[in-house]
């Protein structure tokens, strides 16, 4: 049985993976030597061959127990025929939406949009490195997708003022999504994905009010089709004020939490597996530093089934060095 497996479907406690979110990316070197002869950033996550060597560049480098396809949320959207572009210095640029176009897009289309997304999940699941690994797929949470559509960039600044004042759009987008992240997640998995996250980036942009319709909802009709398929599913509501109770409806296999939960209450509060938690920013302090954070939160999880894992996606200022010191840590634990 896998490592991610061990923990989240046997409640194994006495082993602790660890993998990170963004390992393979802009902190590695030899990836910004493929970056540099790939600057347009959805032409390089469409590129199979590429996106598939990026994914396991970190797996040659350190000993994690999991590889996740390098990829982006917003393929969805670009699935979608929506227009999506990296602008360097700014993030994601998204064009406007044709609901009507939208609406008539069928399956077969949608899958040959992001058909070099699977291939390459095959590609990582089948290579060597990964033998007796995790190869985790991934999507956007419905809210998370919703804001960056409607929004038309990173809500980092604001949502637009009048962002909730269409209904039926809003509506519309989220039975589309909910349609084509379901396929989305089959064919990830259909090719080799044996770990499903749900990443809800902005899921602490909403008010209490709010969780039901945009989170709670559409998200546990993920989650329950994630289940239908016998994968596991981890879910990543980022900055919720509440996890408990998200635990409690949306009932993800698995939770990761974010560097601004005290780790402790989480513990009292919830049941299920529980991934993450260390702030990113610990990675660009020192080895003794790094040991002493990490060696808490693994002190904490000793009787819970834990994966290890950052808050946040790790930052592309940090030193490699720094990741393996970490790596080596958590293995020796």
């Amino acid at each position: 049985m896998t490592p991610l497996h061990q923990v989240i479907i046997n409640k194994d406690t006495k082993i602790n993976p660890i993998w990170i979110m963004r390992q393979a990316g802009r902190y590695l070197p030899e990836f910004r030597e493929i970056r540099k002869l790939n600057p347009d950033f959805i032409n390089l996550c469409l590129n199979e061959n590429l996106s598939s060597e990026i994914t396991l560049q970190p797996l040659k480098r350190f000993n994690l127990d999991a590889a996740i396809i390098f990829s982006d949320i917003l393929m969805l959207p670009y699935g979608l025929n929506q227009k999506v572009e990296f602008k360097k210095n700014f993030g994601p640029m998204l064009g406007n939406i044709n609901i009507s176009e939208m609406s008539k897009l069928d399956e077969i289309d949608f899958t040959k949009n992001l058909y070099p997304v699977y291939k390459a999940i095959n590609k990582v699941s089948a290579n060597n490195l990964t033998k007796g690994k995790n190869t985790i797929g991934f999507v956007g949470a419905p809210w998370t997708l919703l804001v960056y559509m409607i929004n038309q960039q990173s809500p980092k600044k604001n949502l637009k003022e009048n962002f909730f004042k269409d209904d039926f759009l809003i509506n519309r987008i989220l039975l589309i999504l909910e349609k084509f992240l379901k396929l989305h997640i089959k064919n990830q998995i259909n090719n080799g994905a044996n770990v499903i996250q749900i990443f809800d980036s902005w899921a602490g942009l909403l008010e209490e009010k709010d969780l039901p319709n945009y989170i709670y909802t559409p998200t546990l009709s993920l989650v329950n089709y994630v289940k239908t398929l016998n994968v596991p599913v981890i879910c990543f509501p980022r900055e919720i004020k509440n996890y408990k109770e998200y635990c409690e409806i949306v009932k993800p296999d698995a939770v990761s939490i974010d560097y601004n939960i005290d780790p402790k209450k989480i513990l009292n509060d919830i049941r299920i597996p529980i991934q993450g938690g260390l702030d990113p920013k610990i990675l660009l302090t020192d080895k003794e530093t790094l040991k002493k954070e990490a060696l808490k939160y693994l002190e904490i999880f000793n009787d819970h089934p834990y994966i290890f894992n950052l808050g946040h996606g790790v930052l592309p200022e940090t030193n490699p060095d720094m990741v393996e010191y970490l790596v080596d840590t958590v293995k020796n634990y």
